[in-house]
């Protein structure tokens, strides 16, 4: 290895080791601040639940840390490469609509086991996980306190105390100050060796005690797929009933009312053909609508410029159709299942119907794109803001029409916006 690499090699080490101190100095402070806080007043609210104050104040407790673990997880991904799974349970359905109490609220998040396992997570975070964290600061402040002691910093010191050591180095003079040097210079070496490494066991500390075990991830699996099978078979239901009713109130009708026109020319051929050719003129009509009407249900069942040309294209047609100026981006280097295609075309037309009657925007726009195994597809628009997921909103709907494919829904919507809703499917391109 060549000087010029060495050197390189070493400043590298050097900005992971002063890096990860950085990282290991904020995790401590979260540590000893934020994990204390939020611990004390969780296990202070639960107690308080058989005195009923407990039920107003633990749901609102339970929030503050479920966010602040999955900040947490966020850092661990981010710092460390380390993804944490969550497996919350989600809200009993009447609760997502809103008709049950605190009390009942409360008692669903302390049956959860996630409940526990964040507790039991910030506990530990206090102890071992902070303590992990500030060795990488720790050992770097000390190594650079030692090199610094060579400069004369011994003399003040030494001269303030009655003895002074330096680790496990006496220093009276300056030939004891340059062994404490040398053992910072020791110190540093472990910061620029074993920083980094130090941060990611802080957080492999956070995935044993955060992360649910594989039989709970099944359950909570099987539980989804469970939800979302209902979900899909609930739409279907709903579906179908459209389908009947919009052909019994349009195609049907103008199917019977030609064929009463037929019935009716037959008796005036011979006897009034001047009416007979008008009802034969208004039976074309009929048929004409019929069509137009069996075309727009089939449209509405999939289109066919879905079927013919994919999902791009299929997008594409849609946002010409809106009063809004629509940019759609597409990078597509295939198509996927006839399932998974009219589930993202129904749900970006869900979510740009909703830009279009509530956001008050000037530009939407779609992107369109498949990366590691997934269908991903972001609406943006710079309206008002203050979407939400939330139980009669069309959102509500669109995850839950993803949910059937395994997929998510994602929205951040600020009020003053703008508004950016992702999707994401699990699929392949063929």
């Amino acid at each position: 290895m060549s000087i010029a690499e060495t050197d390189g090699t070493v400043r590298a080490r050097a900005v992971d080791a002063v890096t990860a101190a950085k990282r290991g100095l904020t995790l401590a402070l979260l540590g000893y601040g934020a994990s204390i806080g939020l611990s004390v007043l969780a296990w202070l609210s639960i107690t308080l639940i058989p005195l009923g104050i407990g039920a107003l104040t633990t749901p609102p407790v339970m929030r503050w840390v479920r966010a602040y673990a999955d900040h947490r997880r966020r850092l661990a991904k981010e710092w460390a490469g380390i993804a944490i799974p969550t497996a919350y349970a989600p809200p009993p359905a009447a609760l997502r609509t809103g008709g049950e109490g605190m009390v009942d609220r409360t008692m669903a998040l302390v049956r959860d086991p996630a409940t526990w396992r964040d507790l039991r997570w910030l506990s530990v975070d206090v102890v071992a996980g902070s303590a992990v964290a500030v060795l990488a600061p720790g050992l770097l402040a000390e190594g650079v306190f030692g090199v610094l002691l060579l400069t004369g910093l011994w003399q003040p010191i030494v001269a303030a105390s009655d003895g002074w050591w330096y680790g496990f180095v006496p220093v009276t003079g300056w030939a004891t100050a340059a062994a404490a040097a040398l053992l910072g210079c020791g110190w540093l070496a472990l910061a620029l060796r074993y920083n980094p490494a130090l941060i990611r066991t802080h957080f492999r500390i956070v995935n044993a005690q955060l992360a649910p075990s594989a039989e709970q991830l099944l359950a909570r699996r099987v539980e989804k797929l469970t939800e979302t099978r209902r979900d899909a078979v609930d739409t279907s239901a709903a579906e179908l009933r459209r389908i009947e009713r919009d052909l019994h109130d349009g195609a049907q009708a103008r199917l019977v009312a030609m064929g009463m026109d037929l019935s009716t020319i037959e008796m005036l051929l011979d006897t009034d053909p001047a009416k007979a050719r008008a009802l034969l003129a208004q039976a074309r009509r009929n048929s004409v609508d019929a069509l137009g009407e069996l075309r727009d249900l089939v449209r509405g069942i999939h289109p066919p410029v879905l079927a013919e040309r994919g999902l791009g294209d299929a997008v594409r047609a849609l946002a010409l159709r809106l009063p809004i100026a629509t940019e759609v981006t597409v990078e597509l280097p295939g198509r996927a299942d006839a399932p998974v295609e009219s589930a993202a075309y129904f749900a970006v037309s869900e979510v740009l119907t909703n830009a279009v009657k509530h956001a008050d925007a000037e530009l939407i726009r779609v992107d369109l794109h498949h990366a590691d195994g997934s269908l991903r597809i972001a609406v943006t628009d710079d309206g008002r803001g203050g979407a939400r997921v939330g139980a009669g909103s069309g959102l509500a709907g669109v995850e839950r029409r993803l949910g059937t494919f395994d997929g998510v829904l994602a929205v951040s919507s600020p009020a003053g916006g703008p508004t950016m809703v992702t999707m994401e499917i699990p699929c392949v391109l063929s």
